[in-house]
């Protein structure tokens, strides 16, 4: 019998479709997320001024690391003000392996709002919206939403 799903991870027939969207990275090119269909994406929301953010990304960086390979895209769309100016010294100063761009008011009415940040988005390979979280959480909770949606298939 298979393991029941995390509590914190919606079951598939729940799941909603993300949002897609239109950014920039930090090479220029220009991403979707319906570019990353059949990958499990772990979106984050995030600023070069947020406390919580600061200790989770290194997280995000180790689960590209080390999960990139089993199906595992992250994506972090940073919320600065002052954009690239801010994002790039920091995203290189930090050893960011993941593609990072810069989010705007429409990338965030798109998703709710964003309230708070961090708010990150565990998103499964057909882009429904497995999990969203606000705030600081366990590093464990990620990881273990994230091996349940690369073991999905």
């Amino acid at each position: 019998m298979a393991n029941p799903l995390p509590e914190r991870v919606i079951q598939p027939t729940g799941r909603r479709i993300a949002p897609d969207f239109d950014l920039t990275d930090a090479g220029g090119k220009l991403l979707h997320l319906s570019d990353f269909r059949r990958r499990v994406v772990l979106l984050n929301f995030w600023a070069t001024w947020c406390a919580p953010c600061k200790i989770e990304i290194p997280w995000f960086t180790e689960f590209q690391r080390i999960y990139g390979d089993a199906g595992l895209v992250v994506l972090g769309v940073a919320m600065d003000d002052n954009g690239w100016n801010s994002v790039k010294p920091y995203v290189e100063r930090h050893g960011v392996n993941y593609r990072v761009m810069i989010g705007d008011d429409k990338i965030a009415q798109s998703y709710g709002g964003l309230n708070a940040l961090p708010t990150t988005l565990m998103i499964d390979r057909t882009g429904r919206i497995a999990a969203i979280h606000t705030g600081l959480i366990e590093k464990s909770t990620y990881e273990n939403e994230l091996k349940t949606l690369i073991a999905e298939r």
